[in-house]
């Protein structure tokens, strides 16, 4: 399991890892304010409704009680139904993009969302009252967790997860000078859209994986994308290079025939915009795509089939 404060590797049922975001500390406890905002005006709401009722004057003991059932309905009820209802979110979480699943990254059920409720209300919330000490007690306990969890997570089997992250711009498929002779050759017959877009979603992200992850996917994706297509890349090329130039390759083709459909030339083989110019008095080299830190390694022999 690999933590490094932003990223976890959530490993499914099927043994499949897959590289997701943990929570991050500010972003639940503005979370867990708003939502204990909301938990006082419900909680606030609901005594008045009973005073007003005419229990003001009753015996104080079923005061007690009944305001001791409200405290439960509201402070484990609210967050209880809210996670099962919306699968591990409630208003707070919402407005931070938040959401609680399973360790295995799936969606949670009433289960978990009633065992995280009764912890936090047992070991957590009472602490308000406290002078903090339970929120501390879990602001602690989901410091010094690899996976940021606080109690009732770990109860649970459970981790809170970052949903809603700041859009990342669009990779663009270029073509390395070294395959520009050789890709006007592809037959991309078999080449659909959604291995298109397996490739360039892996190429768009490839800075961001592992490189045990990345190597795999793109050995992966290479195989599939040579089973679709002809003819094979020239001997030494990088994975990553040989799915860049088929995606290209592809794109040039496409605004070609949009240019010709509108009347006007087409695109000669060749013309693929976009790539930097080798250094001076240098040879084109692969250099690498965008986020590709530390540089691709060559199949040897060609990508591996």
């Amino acid at each position: 399991m690999r933590h490094d404060g932003r990223v976890s590797d959530v490993v499914t049922g099927e043994a499949v890892a897959l590289d997701l975001r943990i929570g991050q500390l500010p972003s639940r406890l503005t979370a867990a304010v708003l939502d204990l905002l909301v938990m006082l005006a419900a909680y606030g709401g609901l005594s008045a409704l009973v005073l007003y009722a005419g229990l003001s004057d009753a015996d104080p003991a079923l005061v007690a009680a009944v305001s001791l059932s409200l405290l439960v309905l509201v402070f484990l009820g609210y967050p209880v139904a809210m996670e099962t209802l919306t699968r591990g979110r409630t208003l707070g979480k919402m407005a931070l993009g938040l959401r609680v699943v399973r360790d295995d990254g799936g969606p949670i059920a009433f289960r978990q969302a009633l065992v995280r409720g009764l912890v936090g209300l047992v070991l957590e919330r009472p602490g308000l009252v406290l002078l903090g000490f339970g929120p501390a007690l879990g602001m602690s306990v989901a410091m010094f967790s690899a996976r940021g969890k606080r109690i009732g997570d770990m109860a649970a089997g459970t981790v809170v997860l970052q949903e809603r992250l700041p859009a990342r711009p669009q990779w663009t498929p270029v073509m390395p000078p070294p395959l520009a002779w050789w890709a006007p050759t592809l037959d991309l017959t078999g080449f659909d859209d959604a291995l298109a877009l397996s490739a360039r979603e892996f190429l768009g992200r490839a800075g961001e994986l592992s490189v045990p992850a990345r190597e795999a996917l793109a050995a992966e994706l290479v195989d599939e994308v040579r089973a679709r297509t002809t003819r094979d890349p020239p001997p030494g090329t990088p994975g990553w290079a040989y799915l860049s130039a088929v995606l290209a390759e592809r794109r040039r083709r496409e605004e070609d025939r949009a240019l010709r459909a509108a009347g006007r030339p087409g695109l000669p083989p060749g013309s693929y915009p976009g790539w930097p110019a080798p250094p001076r008095g240098g040879s084109p080299g692969y250099g690498g795509p965008p986020g590709y830190t530390g540089g691709p390694r060559p199949y040897a022999g060609g990508p591996p089939r």
